[in-house]
């Protein structure tokens, strides 16, 4: 999860890949206060949608590279790991998230998970 300090939100950029991560995820909905997190993305993404947010995913890596001193300067006083956190998600948005995307488009598009003789859509 990524914390944005000013303006007060959290939201996940990556599945939990261990059950540490997955608890750290369950612990964190549970203590937020305006009931942000939800188990809801596929009624709200559709492929034409993911497509266009990979489309445009360097607005995101301008925004987390626009706030490194910022997350830095805030973790040096409330060791909120934040900077870490942004430098992960940076890493993953160039890494391995267009793996998992083409992964989900096959998802909103079959509504089943795909088998190693499916062929994944392009992004």
């Amino acid at each position: 999860m990524l914390y944005e300090a000013d303006y007060f939100t959290e939201y996940v950029y990556r599945q939990p890949r261990t059950p540490d991560e997955l608890q750290q995820l369950i612990e964190a909905a549970g203590a937020e206060a305006f009931s942000g997190y939800g188990c809801d993305g596929d009624t709200h993404w559709t492929p034409a949608a993911v497509r266009e947010w990979w489309h445009d995913r360097g607005l995101i890596s301008e925004y987390l590279a626009s706030r490194r001193t910022d997350w830095q300067a805030h973790d040096a006083k409330a060791g909120q790991r934040v900077a870490a956190a942004a430098r992960s998600y940076a890493a993953y948005l160039y890494g391995e998230l267009a793996s998992h995307l083409r992964v989900y488009l096959f998802w909103l598009e079959e509504r089943r998970s795909p088998t190693r003789a499916d062929r994944l859509p392009h992004l």
